[in-house]
């Protein structure tokens, strides 16, 4: 029965491969439709390739099996594809660090050798400088798209959890190992998701979810749980530390102080903007967690460090731009230790005493010292228009690392002397070019209400702005993540054929604060595709690029950005990138975790929020028989954050109704054993000279 579907799908899908040479454009695969239609508060929509949202159907699998016949044989037969890829390899093959931190007697630290799949974890006596492999990843599985996720240390350093995913899932499993003799333990830990590890005594607690019934990679998650797991004992035996059955839309975490005489429950609850979010605290040898902060709505409450019963917390309760709080445990007072400032707080890190507070000065990091009293003794020097990250280590240390990176600065690792306040760089990678042959500028420009939308630019020295430069415009705008400029080697490749690199930082990110965030949310979300758009129209004015010449590209919530600005604005570009993209606003929340998108995006059982999600939703908003850019949609089949059917439809529907009237190919790429990213090192090159092939081609450019 299974190969008779088979084939009656192969028969309906599969396509004579003949292309209109002319204008490069493909015969599509006819997707078949079907009769389903929804009633959003007495709005009948209509929904006719529901059945690709069942991912482990042979019809939907023979369905993939022909787009992806039908790109390949696109793509791979685009004369300078392999030539990219070539230049991809070179400028990617140099030796390369993560930042290190230091336990005991040893420094452990990330590194690849150049196009490893995976990076290797490594540690190195600091008396003897002698180096060993504590964990390669790439020796797990033979196409190297095992990841080494979570690397936790205990208190003692004697044993570590060792987390891994396979083929890019976001489901882990939990590994413990004996750090003296570096061999696993028999312990290993299942359905772990979006989980800390908080090691106290002769085990550690974290957080899983039930083991899921239907799909694997589709079946909605609820019901987070924390269990404590006792060093030599089988899962089935660990003990169920925090559950709440009647909030299963709720994420709990665990994270246990340096002493280990605290252990402080984060619940944040994202799913119906509920005021679930809390913090709780549990003390050594009690089963009562007491409240420190219970059912606040939408703010946050990060654990920084602790100094006996004083806690001090990152929060933006009262503080769009976040502060630090210090609590005592005994009173249960709250006092400023460091007020909000006009800077974004970025981030808050804590070693020898110290506290490290990262802000955004204008997308830039500016670094500041405080003594425990919060008294400022320094800021660290960092170069402008940059990323600084890291700052973390224990209470007894006498310096830091962190590391810098920028749109032209390969990360490079910095040691921070607590003691002389001075930094040093620790390790700096040996590119093969040069990074001052590229220029870096910042640009400000209007978005459609006026608002001043910053974007950072790279390009190489002797550029000329007269419109006919390749341009790549790469955005997220969401969930509050920060846009920051960081360094990319493949960029370079792309920057050597006379490329433009644009990085606007749009509302919904976090790079002003959390207002700067709310501003592109919910009934608010239309103010990210504003600002995009505003982008392309500032470029194409001040002739850095054309409509002919401009590329967008952006993943996840990026990709939602460009299915909704390719369907407001699809004459502005002439190449997209729409990748594992949200792309059915009316359904997100009805697979694995996207019900925690909810308060980002809204609900589609909300009246109101339906209005706003209908007018946008890319899948609901193609235009039939419009034109649009050239497009090249990927998403991954291990995708289980946004699950792969948003594509799925989404190509669908695009080839269905502009196929035929659109001048430009409109095609799906599903990357096998891959998830929410590149799974590997190659797969992640393989992508990018993909894409740099299919933009080049559909320019009219010859990649040199």
């Amino acid at each position: 029965m299974e190969m008779k579907v088979i084939v009656k799908a192969l028969v309906l899908f599969l396509i004579t491969w003949g292309w209109c040479m002319g204008q490069g454009i493909p015969k599509y695969p006819v997707t078949k439709m079907v009769d389903v239609t929804d009633d959003y508060h007495g709005v009948k929509v209509a929904d006719p390739y529901r059945w690709l949202e069942d991912d482990r159907s042979a019809e939907t699998a023979a369905w993939v099996k022909a787009q992806n016949e039908l790109s390949y044989n696109y793509l791979d037969n685009i004369p300078f594809k392999d030539k990219i890829y070539k230049d991809l390899e070179r400028v990617n093959n140099y030796p390369k660090y993560l930042s290190p931190r230091k336990k005991g007697a040893f420094i452990y630290f990330y590194k690849n050798d150049g196009m490893q799949n995976q990076p290797v974890l490594y540690r190195q006596n600091e008396e003897t400088g002698k180096v060993e492999t504590v964990m390669d990843p790439n020796q797990l599985s033979a196409d190297g798209t095992t990841k080494l996720v979570v690397f936790s240390l205990s208190k003692s350093g004697d044993h570590a959890v060792f987390g891994f995913s396979k083929g890019g899932s976001d489901w882990w499993e939990y590994q413990v190992m004996n750090m003296h003799t570096l061999r696993f333990l028999d312990d290993k830990i299942e359905w772990v998701k979006l989980s800390t590890v908080g090691w106290q005594g002769n085990g550690f607690y974290y957080s899983r979810y039930p083991k899921p019934e239907g799909s694997l990679l589709a079946a909605k998650n609820e019901n987070h749980q924390v269990f404590y797991h006792t060093l030599g004992t089988r899962q089935e035996d660990d003990k169920l530390i925090f559950s709440d059955p009647a909030n299963p839309q709720r994420f709990h975490n665990i994270t246990t102080t340096e002493d280990e005489d605290f252990a402080l429950l984060s619940v944040r609850d994202r799913g119906k903007g509920k005021e679930g979010n809390g913090l709780w605290l549990l003390r050594r040898g009690t089963n009562k967690f007491l409240p420190v902060k219970a059912e606040v709505s939408g703010f946050k409450y990060n654990y920084v460090t602790n100094a006996g019963e004083r806690f001090l917390f990152e929060s933006n309760e009262n503080a769009t731009n976040g502060k630090i709080l210090s609590y005592d445990a005994r009173t249960g007072n709250w006092q400023d230790f460091l007020p909000e400032k006009p800077e974004s707080l970025q981030g808050v890190g804590a070693a020898g005493g110290k506290i490290f507070a990262l802000y955004f000065k204008d997308v830039s990091t500016k670094a500041l010292v405080f003594n425990m009293k919060g008294e400022l003794e320094n800021e660290v020097k960092i170069p402008i228009l940059g990323t600084a990250t890291g700052f973390a280590g224990e209470t007894g240390d006498h310096f830091v690392f962190y590391n810098y990176t920028s749109l032209n600065y390969p990360p490079t690792i910095f040691r921070y002397d607590i003691r002389s306040q001075k930094s040093s760089v620790f390790r700096k990678p040996e590119v093969q070019f040069n990074p001052d042959d590229y220029e870096v500028e910042q640009l400000f420009y209007a978005s459609k209400d006026g608002t001043k939308i910053p974007a950072s630019v790279i390009y190489k020295k002797g550029f000329k702005k007269n419109g006919n430069a390749p341009a790549l415009i790469y955005a997220y705008g969401g969930f509050g993540v920060s846009w920051t400029p960081t360094f990319s080697p493949t960029r370079i490749a792309f920057l050597d054929q006379g490329g433009v690199y644009i990085q606007p930082n749009l509302r919904g990110g976090g790079e002003y604060g959390e207002q700067w965030h709310q501003q592109g949310t919910k009934l608010n979300k239309q103010n990210v595709f504003d600002d995009f758009i505003a982008c392309a129209e500032y470029l194409i004015r001040e002739k850095y690029t054309s409509p002919e010449r401009l590329a967008i590209q952006g993943g996840s919530n990026g990709g939602l950005l460009l299915g909704a600005v390719m369907n407001q604005r699809p004459e502005l570009f002439k190449v997209a990138f729409p990748s594992i993209g949200v792309m059915d606003m009316l359904r997100f929340h009805k697979f694995t975790i996207g019900w925690s998108w909810t308060s980002e995006f809204g609900s589609s059982e909300n009246p109101t929020e339906f209005k706003s999600l209908y007018a946008y939703s890319p899948l609901h908003n193609i235009r039939q028989g419009g034109q649009y850019p050239a497009v090249l949609i990927t998403t991954a089949d291990h995708d289980d954050r946004v699950v792969p059917a948003h594509s799925f439809k989404y190509a669908a529907a695009l080839q269905a109704k502009a196929g035929g009237s659109s001048v430009n190919p409109l095609l799906l790429r599903v990357d096998i054993n891959s998830g929410h990213g590149a799974s590997n090192a190659k797969k992640s090159l393989e992508t990018s000279a993909y894409l740099y092939a299919f933009m080049f081609r559909n320019m009219g450019l010859t990649w040199k």
